[in-house]
């Protein structure tokens, strides 16, 4: 555990008090977050959900040798849901991992994995990636029967990640093939939504030190990294600007402590919808906007560990006798949980009249597991 120690620290502990001054509501048909939705579903990796005392679905441990893990990325491909892990824990080594769902019931998911020597998980290759702490998965797309991921890479003391490749796959995820390198700069870790004929890149740079930047390109296109165009800032007319180089990329707001993010489209409400960790304000953070470039509006608080019963029940709270409750990670008592990664789960959705119920994957560090969440937004307008 001690390479992702650096993880928690970049987390940051947040000033709660930051919500009224720094987080305004939303304005002109902006979301909200339905007071009382947001709540944990279950755990989805592991084997024990110590915060229930009771058995995990999936059994990651039994079945794959996966101990614990982090983040998880979805994507639809080939009728089933992939999910793209972190840093993994367990045997054949801390590698990462690629995992899948059948089910339609967010839950009851139950996960599946490529299985190597003695049916423990087989990580996936990549070459050029040593898959060491902080070189991970972070998001991916079915496109044409193939799967296409985007990995980080170069993990130093001085960068946590400097640099993101795109990769494709063939057999499911087993073995990769490398395209390009994606970005050392703005596109570090990124989110794909796939929407109007084009396929939209939101990326983040300096691990959880940036704010979001927008590539774009057509899907069949993505294979070729020249086709790529970055979104520049609207023009004097107010359409969106294009460019050729990923230097012009501007962000769309800004809060320079963004690093795991996931954008999803909800049809109903007309509205694109981001998620990201923060550290100031502590929590998950949601914005909205009309169209991919924006405007995107002021950020809300989805997710807090006091609002939301995180702490102790599900979240570790850490003591400085390294005792207290039951929940962490044995000998990390002194270690808190903190919630990040969240991805929306696209194929759990569910939305009415001027609501959506979002269900998403949230890591929370200790335990060192990933938590199946839900939350409901709804329309500002509507209120």
């Amino acid at each position: 555990m001690k390479r992702r120690g650096r993880r928690l620290m970049l987390i940051g502990t947040g000033v709660l008090s930051l919500w009224a001054a720094t987080f305004a509501q939303p304005v002109g048909g902006g979301l909200v977050v339905v007071p009382g939705s947001t709540k944990k579903v279950s755990q989805l990796t592991g084997d024990v959900d110590r915060a229930l005392k009771k058995p995990t679905l999936s059994q990651t441990t039994r079945r794959f040798g996966i101990v614990g893990t982090d983040l998880g990325s979805s994507f639809e491909h080939k009728g089933n849901l992939y999910f793209l892990f972190g840093d993994t824990l367990g045997q054949p080594g801390a590698l990462d991992a690629i995992g899948w769902t059948s089910s339609r019931d967010p839950e009851k998911i139950d996960l599946e994995f490529h299985s190597g020597r003695g049916g423990r998980w087989l990580p996936p290759s990549v070459p050029g990636i040593k898959q060491a702490g902080l070189e991970v998965p972070s998001g991916g797309i079915s496109i044409g029967g193939k799967m296409f991921v985007v990995f980080t890479t170069d993990h130093t003391e001085a960068k946590a990640m400097g640099r993101s490749v795109l990769a494709s796959s063939t057999d499911e995820g087993r073995t990769f093939r490398v395209l390009y390198d994606l970005s050392r700069d703005k596109f570090i870790n990124v989110s794909f939504v796939s929407r109007e004929g084009w396929l939209y890149l939101y990326g983040s740079g300096d691990y959880r030190r940036s704010s979001v930047c927008l590539a774009r390109v057509k899907p069949s296109d993505l294979s070729d990294r020249t086709h790529l165009e970055y979104f520049s800032g609207p023009a004097a007319d107010g359409q969106p600007r294009w460019s050729a180089r990923e230097a012009d990329a501007a962000t769309l707001f800004q809060h320079n402590v963004v690093g795991e993010l996931s954008v999803s489209y909800l049809a109903p409400l007309a509205r694109y919808i981001m998620l990201y960790n923060s550290s100031e304000p502590r929590g998950i953070v949601m914005r909205s906007a009309p169209a991919p470039t924006g405007p995107w509006t002021p950020g809300g608080v989805l997710f807090n560990a006091l609002r939301d019963q995180g702490d102790a029940p599900f979240m570790h709270v850490a003591s400085r006798s390294g005792r207290g409750d039951t929940v962490g990670d044995p000998n990390r008592g002194d270690q808190p949980g903190a919630a990040y990664g969240p991805f929306i789960m696209e194929r759990y959705t569910n939305c009415s009249g001027d609501r959506c119920r979002l269900y998403y994957t949230m890591s929370t560090w200790n335990p060192y597991q990933v938590m199946v969440m839900q939350s409901e937004v709804r329309s500002a307008a509507g209120r």
